[in-house]
Protein backbone atom coordinates (compact mmCIF):
# COMPACT_ATOMS: atom_id res chain seq x y z
CA UNK A 1 0.00 0.00 0.00
CA UNK A 2 0.91 3.56 -0.81
CA UNK A 3 1.33 5.74 2.27
CA UNK A 4 -1.79 8.06 0.30
CA UNK A 5 -4.84 6.39 2.31
CA UNK A 6 -6.81 4.36 0.01
CA UNK A 7 -4.26 4.33 -2.92
CA UNK A 8 -2.27 0.76 -3.86
CA UNK A 9 1.78 1.13 -4.22
CA UNK A 10 3.12 -0.12 -7.99
CA UNK A 11 6.59 -0.07 -10.14
CA UNK A 12 6.15 -0.05 -13.93
CA UNK A 13 8.29 -0.45 -16.46
CA UNK A 14 7.59 2.99 -18.63
CA UNK A 15 9.79 4.39 -21.77
CA UNK A 16 12.63 1.73 -20.65
CA UNK A 17 12.90 2.98 -16.86
CA UNK A 18 11.39 2.09 -13.62
CA UNK A 19 8.54 3.91 -12.40
CA UNK A 20 7.27 3.59 -8.95
CA UNK A 21 3.61 5.27 -8.79
CA UNK A 22 0.41 5.27 -6.55
CA UNK A 23 -2.73 5.06 -7.76
CA UNK A 24 -6.09 5.76 -6.22
CA UNK A 25 -9.68 6.52 -7.31
CA UNK A 26 -12.18 6.08 -10.12
CA UNK A 27 -13.40 8.91 -12.73
CA UNK A 28 -11.62 10.91 -15.70
CA UNK A 29 -7.74 10.40 -14.99
CA UNK A 30 -5.85 12.74 -13.01
CA UNK A 31 -1.73 12.41 -13.19
CA UNK A 32 0.13 14.24 -9.95
CA UNK A 33 3.60 15.63 -10.50
CA UNK A 34 5.42 16.10 -7.28
CA UNK A 35 8.72 18.60 -6.87
CA UNK A 36 12.07 18.90 -5.03
CA UNK A 37 12.89 17.63 -3.00
CA UNK A 38 9.89 15.10 -1.94
CA UNK A 39 8.31 12.19 -3.27
CA UNK A 40 5.13 11.27 -4.71
CA UNK A 41 4.31 11.35 -0.60
CA UNK A 42 3.83 14.73 -1.05
CA UNK A 43 0.46 14.33 -2.09
CA UNK A 44 -0.98 12.40 0.88
CA UNK A 45 -3.62 14.85 1.63
CA UNK A 46 -4.50 15.97 -1.83
CA UNK A 47 -5.13 12.75 -3.67
CA UNK A 48 -7.21 10.72 -1.35
CA UNK A 49 -9.90 14.67 -1.99
CA UNK A 50 -9.03 13.71 -5.71
CA UNK A 51 -9.89 9.80 -5.81
CA UNK A 52 -13.40 11.06 -4.80
CA UNK A 53 -13.75 12.50 -8.29
CA UNK A 54 -10.96 11.31 -10.61
CA UNK A 55 -8.33 8.05 -10.52
CA UNK A 56 -5.20 9.60 -9.76
CA UNK A 57 -1.75 8.32 -10.72
CA UNK A 58 0.90 9.56 -8.69
CA UNK A 59 4.55 8.71 -9.70
CA UNK A 60 7.66 9.56 -8.16
CA UNK A 61 9.79 11.86 -10.86
CA UNK A 62 13.05 10.37 -12.84
CA UNK A 63 16.11 10.74 -10.12
CA UNK A 64 13.42 10.58 -6.96
CA UNK A 65 12.10 8.34 -4.77
CA UNK A 66 11.91 4.57 -6.44
CA UNK A 67 11.51 5.68 -9.86
CA UNK A 68 15.02 5.00 -11.70
CA UNK A 69 17.86 7.21 -11.34
CA UNK A 70 20.13 6.98 -14.89
CA UNK A 71 23.60 8.07 -14.97
CA UNK A 72 25.01 11.40 -16.34
CA UNK A 73 22.88 14.66 -16.95
CA UNK A 74 21.45 14.53 -20.50
CA UNK A 75 18.37 12.13 -18.90
CA UNK A 76 17.32 15.01 -16.47
CA UNK A 77 15.81 17.28 -19.02
CA UNK A 78 12.69 18.24 -18.24
CA UNK A 79 11.41 16.43 -21.95
CA UNK A 80 13.31 13.24 -20.88
CA UNK A 81 12.15 13.59 -17.00
CA UNK A 82 8.28 13.94 -18.81
CA UNK A 83 8.26 10.97 -21.07
CA UNK A 84 8.69 8.58 -18.14
CA UNK A 85 4.85 9.46 -16.57
CA UNK A 86 3.57 10.32 -20.05
CA UNK A 87 4.33 6.76 -21.12
CA UNK A 88 3.02 5.01 -17.92
CA UNK A 89 -0.04 6.89 -18.41
CA UNK A 90 -0.31 5.12 -21.98
CA UNK A 91 0.64 2.04 -20.77
CA UNK A 92 -2.43 2.18 -17.97
CA UNK A 93 -4.89 3.03 -21.16
CA UNK A 94 -5.23 6.78 -20.07
CA UNK A 95 -4.21 8.66 -23.72
CA UNK A 96 -5.36 12.09 -22.43
CA UNK A 97 -5.78 12.93 -18.61
CA UNK A 98 -5.56 16.02 -16.51
CA UNK A 99 -1.90 17.27 -15.41
CA UNK A 100 -0.41 18.73 -12.19
CA UNK A 101 2.64 19.70 -11.08
CA UNK A 102 4.16 21.57 -8.06
CA UNK A 103 7.95 23.19 -8.07
CA UNK A 104 10.15 20.71 -10.74
CA UNK A 105 6.77 19.10 -10.93
CA UNK A 106 5.56 21.57 -12.58
CA UNK A 107 8.59 22.24 -15.04
CA UNK A 108 7.87 18.82 -16.32
CA UNK A 109 4.22 19.26 -16.70
CA UNK A 110 4.90 22.28 -18.55
CA UNK A 111 7.27 20.65 -21.13
CA UNK A 112 4.78 17.69 -21.15
CA UNK A 113 1.78 19.85 -21.99
CA UNK A 114 4.12 21.63 -24.99
CA UNK A 115 5.58 18.59 -26.59
CA UNK A 116 2.11 16.18 -25.99
CA UNK A 117 -0.57 18.66 -26.31
CA UNK A 118 -2.81 15.80 -27.30
CA UNK A 119 -2.42 13.80 -23.82
CA UNK A 120 -2.71 17.11 -22.11
CA UNK A 121 -6.87 17.72 -21.10
CA UNK A 122 -5.99 20.26 -18.36
CA UNK A 123 -2.54 21.80 -16.69
CA UNK A 124 -2.10 23.29 -13.38
CA UNK A 125 1.25 24.13 -12.44
CA UNK A 126 2.21 24.99 -8.62
CA UNK A 127 4.16 27.79 -7.29
CA UNK A 128 6.93 28.07 -10.04
CA UNK A 129 7.72 30.87 -12.97
CA UNK A 130 8.80 29.77 -16.53
CA UNK A 131 12.03 28.23 -16.12
CA UNK A 132 13.16 30.04 -19.22
CA UNK A 133 11.92 33.68 -17.49
CA UNK A 134 13.49 32.66 -14.54
CA UNK A 135 17.37 32.36 -15.63
CA UNK A 136 17.40 34.53 -18.60
CA UNK A 137 15.90 37.49 -16.22
CA UNK A 138 17.42 36.53 -12.83
CA UNK A 139 17.74 39.21 -10.33
CA UNK A 140 20.09 39.03 -7.48
CA UNK A 141 17.48 38.94 -5.05
CA UNK A 142 16.07 35.78 -6.91
CA UNK A 143 19.45 34.36 -6.91
CA UNK A 144 20.10 34.87 -3.48
CA UNK A 145 16.74 33.28 -2.74
CA UNK A 146 16.89 30.70 -5.33
CA UNK A 147 20.62 29.78 -5.02
CA UNK A 148 20.31 26.16 -4.70
CA UNK A 149 19.87 26.39 -8.66
CA UNK A 150 23.16 26.95 -9.40
CA UNK A 151 24.78 25.24 -6.12
CA UNK A 152 22.87 21.92 -6.83
CA UNK A 153 24.16 22.33 -10.83
CA UNK A 154 28.02 22.57 -10.03
CA UNK A 155 30.23 19.66 -11.27
CA UNK A 156 29.91 16.18 -9.95
CA UNK A 157 30.73 15.32 -7.57
CA UNK A 158 31.26 18.44 -5.37
CA UNK A 159 27.17 19.24 -4.31
CA UNK A 160 26.60 15.41 -3.70
CA UNK A 161 30.22 15.33 -1.38
CA UNK A 162 28.79 18.06 0.48
CA UNK A 163 24.91 17.49 1.06
CA UNK A 164 25.98 13.90 1.60
CA UNK A 165 27.43 14.53 5.00
CA UNK A 166 24.36 15.83 6.30
CA UNK A 167 20.84 15.00 3.89
CA UNK A 168 18.51 15.78 6.45
CA UNK A 169 20.15 19.11 7.56
CA UNK A 170 20.49 20.24 3.95
CA UNK A 171 16.91 19.09 2.39
CA UNK A 172 15.07 19.86 5.65
CA UNK A 173 16.37 23.47 4.59
CA UNK A 174 14.75 23.28 1.30
CA UNK A 175 11.18 22.11 3.17
CA UNK A 176 11.29 25.06 5.46
CA UNK A 177 13.03 27.98 3.78
CA UNK A 178 11.09 28.78 0.71
CA UNK A 179 7.57 29.28 3.05
CA UNK A 180 8.26 30.69 6.17
CA UNK A 181 7.33 27.06 7.77
CA UNK A 182 8.66 24.74 9.83
CA UNK A 183 8.48 20.77 9.79
CA UNK A 184 5.54 20.63 12.02
CA UNK A 185 3.28 21.10 9.06
CA UNK A 186 4.70 18.45 7.01
CA UNK A 187 3.07 15.02 7.76
CA UNK A 188 5.15 12.32 9.64
CA UNK A 189 4.93 9.66 7.16
CA UNK A 190 5.63 11.69 4.06
CA UNK A 191 8.44 13.35 5.98
CA UNK A 192 10.05 10.26 6.76
CA UNK A 193 9.23 9.35 3.14
CA UNK A 194 11.17 12.02 2.28
CA UNK A 195 14.46 11.53 4.37
CA UNK A 196 14.24 7.74 3.48
CA UNK A 197 14.75 9.22 -0.19
CA UNK A 198 17.01 11.64 -0.34
CA UNK A 199 19.28 9.43 2.21
CA UNK A 200 20.03 8.06 -0.85
CA UNK A 201 23.42 8.65 -2.69
CA UNK A 202 21.73 8.03 -6.07
CA UNK A 203 18.71 10.09 -5.34
CA UNK A 204 21.12 13.17 -4.41
CA UNK A 205 23.16 12.25 -7.66
CA UNK A 206 19.59 12.69 -9.53
CA UNK A 207 18.44 15.30 -8.25
CA UNK A 208 21.90 17.49 -8.79
CA UNK A 209 21.64 16.25 -12.54
CA UNK A 210 18.06 17.80 -12.49
CA UNK A 211 19.43 20.88 -11.89
CA UNK A 212 22.58 20.51 -14.10
CA UNK A 213 19.97 19.95 -17.07
CA UNK A 214 17.79 22.99 -16.30
CA UNK A 215 21.17 25.10 -17.00
CA UNK A 216 22.57 23.07 -19.85
CA UNK A 217 19.69 21.78 -21.73
CA UNK A 218 16.16 23.32 -20.72
CA UNK A 219 17.09 26.62 -21.19
CA UNK A 220 18.12 26.14 -25.09
CA UNK A 221 15.32 23.99 -25.32
CA UNK A 222 12.53 26.73 -23.76
CA UNK A 223 14.11 29.22 -25.64
CA UNK A 224 13.44 26.94 -29.04
CA UNK A 225 9.75 27.37 -27.62
CA UNK A 226 9.46 31.06 -26.25
CA UNK A 227 6.86 31.72 -29.16
CA UNK A 228 4.46 28.78 -28.48
CA UNK A 229 1.52 28.35 -25.53
CA UNK A 230 -0.67 25.67 -23.78
CA UNK A 231 -3.55 25.59 -25.63
CA UNK A 232 -5.52 23.80 -22.94
CA UNK A 233 -7.24 25.11 -19.88
CA UNK A 234 -4.31 26.29 -17.54
CA UNK A 235 -4.69 26.95 -13.75
CA UNK A 236 -1.62 29.01 -12.21
CA UNK A 237 -1.36 28.29 -8.22
CA UNK A 238 1.21 30.09 -5.90
CA UNK A 239 1.58 30.08 -2.07
CA UNK A 240 0.92 33.89 -1.73
CA UNK A 241 3.88 33.59 1.72
CA UNK A 242 6.27 32.74 -0.88
CA UNK A 243 9.57 33.49 -2.51
CA UNK A 244 8.09 33.51 -5.71
CA UNK A 245 5.00 35.73 -4.49
CA UNK A 246 7.44 38.25 -2.85
CA UNK A 247 9.56 38.36 -6.06
CA UNK A 248 7.19 38.60 -9.14
CA UNK A 249 3.64 39.05 -10.56
CA UNK A 250 2.98 35.21 -11.02
CA UNK A 251 0.21 35.59 -13.22
CA UNK A 252 1.95 37.64 -15.80
CA UNK A 253 4.72 35.61 -16.07
CA UNK A 254 2.19 32.62 -17.80
CA UNK A 255 0.31 34.99 -19.69
CA UNK A 256 2.17 34.48 -22.78
CA UNK A 257 2.68 31.11 -22.22
CA UNK A 258 -0.78 30.00 -21.90
CA UNK A 259 -3.45 30.63 -23.86
CA UNK A 260 -6.31 30.50 -21.28
CA UNK A 261 -5.12 31.36 -17.74
CA UNK A 262 -7.14 30.85 -14.07
CA UNK A 263 -5.31 31.70 -11.13
CA UNK A 264 -5.65 30.77 -7.99
CA UNK A 265 -3.43 32.31 -4.45
CA UNK A 266 -2.89 29.68 -2.07
CA UNK A 267 -2.67 30.35 1.73
CA UNK A 268 0.75 29.57 2.73
CA UNK A 269 4.57 29.46 1.05
CA UNK A 270 6.03 27.37 -1.72
CA UNK A 271 4.80 24.16 -0.11
CA UNK A 272 1.10 24.87 0.02
CA UNK A 273 0.31 21.40 -0.29
CA UNK A 274 1.50 20.52 2.60
CA UNK A 275 0.79 23.40 4.75
CA UNK A 276 -3.14 23.79 3.58
CA UNK A 277 -4.40 20.31 2.05
CA UNK A 278 -8.17 20.96 1.89
CA UNK A 279 -7.47 24.47 0.67
CA UNK A 280 -5.21 23.03 -1.73
CA UNK A 281 -7.86 20.14 -2.79
CA UNK A 282 -11.03 22.27 -2.47
CA UNK A 283 -9.07 24.84 -5.68
CA UNK A 284 -7.76 22.10 -7.70
CA UNK A 285 -11.52 20.08 -7.57
CA UNK A 286 -13.46 23.25 -8.44
CA UNK A 287 -10.91 23.80 -11.64
CA UNK A 288 -10.67 20.18 -12.83
CA UNK A 289 -14.53 19.34 -12.87
CA UNK A 290 -15.19 22.82 -14.43
CA UNK A 291 -12.97 21.28 -17.14
CA UNK A 292 -14.59 17.92 -16.91
CA UNK A 293 -17.82 19.96 -17.04
CA UNK A 294 -19.82 17.38 -15.13
CA UNK A 295 -17.73 13.84 -16.75
CA UNK A 296 -16.31 13.07 -13.32
CA UNK A 297 -17.60 10.68 -10.95
CA UNK A 298 -18.52 11.06 -7.22
CA UNK A 299 -17.94 7.39 -5.49
CA UNK A 300 -20.96 6.45 -3.84
CA UNK A 301 -20.88 6.94 -0.44
CA UNK A 302 -20.68 3.62 1.92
Amino acid sequence: MSIIKGFDAHVAQANGQRVAYARGGDGPPVLLLHGFPQTHAMWHAVGPALAEHFTVIAPDLRGYGDSAKPEGTAPYSFREMAADPLALMRDLGFDRFHLVGHDRGGRTAHRMALDAPEAVRSLTVMDIVPTHLLLDTLSHKVARDYYHWFFLAQPAPLPESLIGHDPDGYFETALTGWGATDLSVYDPQALAAYRAAWRDPDTIRGMCADYRAALEIDMDLDAADLGRRVTCPALVMWGKDGVMARRYDLAATWADRLETQRTAPMSGGHFFVDEHPAETSAALLAFLLSVDGGEAKTRPTP
